[in-house]
């Protein structure tokens, strides 16, 4: 069976909290072994010191972006950015998140969540002497679909895919694509529980103990898409102007 549950407990974080130590302590006598911890993305930035000084909160986007997919302003003028973050991450606005935080600042995400994601399960492991699984979670838009859920953008302990190739369905057919992305189902899931409002930036996932192993796994870096291997790089917009605009250099080459 599969649980969701909530933990209370945690502090206020503030920059250079020892985050690690204080989930151990928050979640000590309440895990089993087996459990995946939830963590939201925010508490991290917060601990490792990622909230800037930012006047203008699109020149914190723009000092986080290494490449712009799309951008569209609404009728009432606010532009909504897609971009490329350092981590490799496409989302709105970088990921620099201004809720929550003091006026005149933002904050930006972790540098290396999965590096996070480790130092959490292995304070946790350490003082629970359980085998746990961590996943730091963000909250992403998606294509083609309207609304928000959260996804694992850091994880330690973890299998952040299950991959089912090779196995059969229920009619007896191989199953030659089928790799569920567990970490993401994983961070979905807790954010039922965690909410955006409730001040609750922790939950255990209980039931999926068979994803949690080592945490030498492969982090959520793992399942991000780059390269040759996004197959939407950009907007359709700037898709069209770029084949527009390609098309124009085209007709102005001489032929020879």
């Amino acid at each position: 069976m599969l649980t969701v549950i909530g933990i209370e407990g945690l502090p206020e974080i503030v920059p250079g909290d020892d985050l690690p130590a204080l989930i151990a302590v928050t979640t000590d006598g309440r895990l089993e072994d087996g459990d995946i911890l939830a963590v939201t993305s925010k508490i991290v930035s917060k601990a490792e010191g990622r909230l800037v000084a930012a006047a203008d909160r699109e020149d914190a986007i723009t000092s986080q972006t290494v490449r712009e997919v799309a951008a569209r302003t609404a009728p009432d003028g606010r532009i909504t950015r897609i971009v490329e973050n350092p981590l490799g991450l496409v989302m709105a606005a970088a990921g620099v998140d201004a809720s929550n935080v003091p006026e005149g600042f933002v904050l930006l995400l972790p540098e290396d969540p999965d590096a996070s994601a480790r130092a959490i399960a292995a304070a946790v492991r350490e003082r629970s002497g359980l085998a746990i699984g961590v996943v730091v979670s963000d909250t992403f838009g998606r294509p083609w679909r309207a609304g928000q859920t959260d996804l694992a953008i850091g994880a330690a302990g973890v299998r952040v895919v299950e991959d089912l190739r090779g196995g059969r369905d229920d009619n007896g057919r191989d199953l030659q694509v089928t790799a569920a992305a567990t970490a993401d189902e994983v961070a979905s899931a807790a954010d039922l529980v965690k909410g955006k409002t409730s001040r609750m930036p922790l939950a255990v996932v209980r039931g999926l103990a068979h994803l949690v192993g080592p945490l030498d796994l492969p982090g959520a870096r793992s399942i991000v898409r780059l390269g040759p291997l996004d197959m939407f790089r950009v907007g359709s917009e700037e898709a069209w102007r770029e084949g527009y605009e390609a098309g124009l250099r085209a007709a102005a080459t001489p032929v020879e």
